[in-house]
């Protein structure tokens, strides 16, 4: 079967804020730029996002980068790489201003200046309080941020390809990333997509779990490709559950409703977490607010019928304050839990929202591979030739263990900018050139499309997809035990098999959404593995990753289960085998000096 060949200097999969950002850049640069999504852009994840992007800009406080970088360092309980953490923050002013100029629609204090709202994690002089950092469009700012972007892309003259499914990356003998095979869901024709560079900007996957904040879209497509091309998957075991999804739907409550004053209550209507975090209260980090709404609910202080969830209040707020910061809270209050925030509290559980591990970068958005060490540790400093990685889908690792609220939207713009740059550069200075495509560069494709075409039995796409999330919700929530893990990595083992006997009745090739959803399962599993096998691998409590085997009361050990001694590294896992290997985290900044190790209390 002969498949079509088009040429780009750049292939970005993905239209979320990662890419949008990086493709503004690639564009204006006068490069031939194609984008591919498999929605229209402004449907991408990023909309989704609401209570701010972070950046030490003090318009209402005193604030500046060096506290950003140390709140981060922290949150990520010191697993996130220094260097980069460094060039995030510093950048971060930087880019918010540069969105400004772009005509996003900030909200503004009285003296015109940007309003900034407090975020989980986010302080002033080194921990001591709480301050305000997230730059805000009311509980909106994914939105404007999508919209500014596609908005400037347009004007740019950026080429989409909407409603197109990126399948499988395309390597020679060399290992270097000529491009993408890509389905076109019109027709259900495939096509080579050849470029000097592929940038990825996939987005997450947290669609392996059964109770998610991410939209069905996020089915880790960037990390299946890049999987099941060679590439490592690093520190996947790390995984972020938003303390406030909507009891029994899972749609996010920002945290911006903490920033503006909500206070969380168990069934007594105490404000528990004076109890877990003193200093930052309902403020502390996500991983850490999550455990402490889990715990309260173990011990029997839950709410509702079955004491599953606690309660979000903004009641003391006032309804003018919710109705200007907070409107789009207020309707989904009203929608998925039938309740007026303005008059009653809106129940909560801890629900998985981002994932802190991806494809390994720098802070280019080059994709990197190990150079072997030794001892079983890599140094992961081998740059994979013509592919870049940005967004959720990357691991530069400036999250570490956990993620700070904010940080997602400051990492997409960051990096998407960092990665166009540097992309422009070595294009621009001859550094990068088509090279001739393999003549077997879609066989693989061909042949994962002609087994499902060609299918006459076997298992249904969603049932094994709802297997998977079913398997990694009992097995890798916000409570892990050794033994719950280990058996998830048994469990989904036995899962990938049906993946690979996944049988489609509809044939038919125009828009054949079964068959987009089991190209779909193939890179859950992928994700879904990567997950489980890290995770097990991991014996110590580290950030979103916590083990009751491993968890100690503060009084016992101040560090409570953390294990620097011998798991102060990144995981890299490789899909062959189930192979893993690590890699020592950047503990050295760029300029200043490091954040020591100490005990992450709040």
């Amino acid at each position: 079967m002969a498949v079509l060949t088009k040429k780009f200097d750049v292939v970005v999969v993905g239209a979320g804020g990662s890419g949008l950002r990086a493709a503004l850049q690639l564009s204006e640069a006068g490069l031939s730029v194609a984008v591919l999504s498999k929605v229209f852009p402004t449907r991408s994840h990023t909309v989704a996002a609401q209570g701010g992007i972070g950046a030490s800009l003090g318009n209402m406080a005193e604030d500046n980068w060096h506290y950003h970088f140390y709140d981060t360092v922290k949150g990520s309980d010191w697993l996130g790489d220094q260097d980069a953490i460094e060039f995030m923050c510093r950048e971060a002013p930087n880019v918010v201003y540069e969105l400004e100029h772009f005509g996003m629609p900030f909200d503004r204090n009285p003296d015109g200046t940007i309003y900034q709202r407090p975020f989980g994690g986010h302080s002033a002089n080194y921990g001591e309080k709480a301050v305000p950092r997230a730059c805000a469009a009311a509980d909106r700012t994914g939105h404007a941020l999508l919209h500014t972007l596609y908005q400037r892309n347009v004007r740019a003259n950026t080429q989409f390809f909407v409603e197109w499914m990126a399948l499988d990356l395309i390597r020679d003998s060399e290992g270097d990333v000529l491009g993408v095979t890509a389905l076109e869901m019109e027709t259900g024709e495939v096509m080579n997509l050849q470029a000097k560079i592929t940038l990825f900007a996939t987005g997450g996957a947290g669609r392996i779990f059964a109770a998610s904040t991410n939209a069905f879209i996020n089915t880790g497509d960037g990390l299946g490709m890049a999987a099941r091309a060679g590439i490592p998957l690093q520190d996947m075991e790390f995984w972020q559950f938003h303390p406030t999804g909507v009891a029994g739907a899972g749609v996010l409550i920002t945290e911006g409703v903490r920033g503006e004053g909500g206070i969380l209550r168990n069934a007594n209507g105490e404000r528990f977490m004076e109890r877990y975090a003193p200093t930052l209260k309902d403020l502390a980090p996500r991983d850490f607010v999550s455990r402490s709404m889990d715990q309260e609910i173990k011990e029997g202080r839950g709410v509702g019928p079955n004491k599953d969830h606690v309660l979000l209040d903004v009641t003391h707020i006032g309804k003018e304050t919710i109705m200007k910061r907070l409107p789009s809270i207020f309707e989904i209050a009203k929608k998925f839990a039938n309740v007026d925030a303005t008059k009653e509290p809106i129940p909560v559980v801890p629900t998985i929202h981002y994932q802190m591990g991806g494809i390994p970068t720098n802070i280019h958005g080059q994709v990197v591979v190990p150079h072997e060490l030794g001892a079983g540790m890599s140094s992961g400093n081998k740059v994979v030739n013509g592919f870049y990685a940005v967004g959720e889908c990357s691991c530069v690792s400036v999250h570490g263990a956990n993620r700070l609220g904010t940080n997602s939207l400051l990492d997409l713009v960051v990096f998407g900018r960092a990665a166009g740059n540097h992309i422009v550069e070595s294009i621009k200075s001859g550094a990068r050139a088509h090279k001739e495509l393999p003549k077997d560069a879609a066989d693989k494709t061909l042949a994962r499309l002609a087994r499902l075409d060609g299918s006459t039995s076997g298992e249904n796409a969603q049932d094994v997809a709802d297997t998977i999330r079913a398997t990694m919700q009992a097995h890798a929530a916000v409570f892990r035990t050794q033994e719950t893990m280990d058996k998830g990595v048994v469990e989904i083992m036995k899962v990938a098999e049906q993946v690979a006997n996944i049988h489609v009745k509809d044939k038919s090739k125009v828009f054949n959404t079964a068959r987009i959803e089991a190209l779909e399962v193939d890179n859950l599993i992928e994700a879904a593995k990567a997950t489980m096998v890290s995770a097990a691998a991991r014996h110590e409590c580290r950030g979103a990753h916590t083990v009751y085997d491993y968890e100690k009361k503060p009084e016992d050990d101040p560090y409570m289960g953390r294990n620097d001694k011998e798991w102060l590294k990144h995981t890299l896992w490789y899909s062959e085998a189930n192979r893993l290997d690590y890699k020592p985290v950047v503990l050295k900044p760029l300029t200043v000096d490091s954040v020591p190790l100490k005990p992450r209390t709040f």
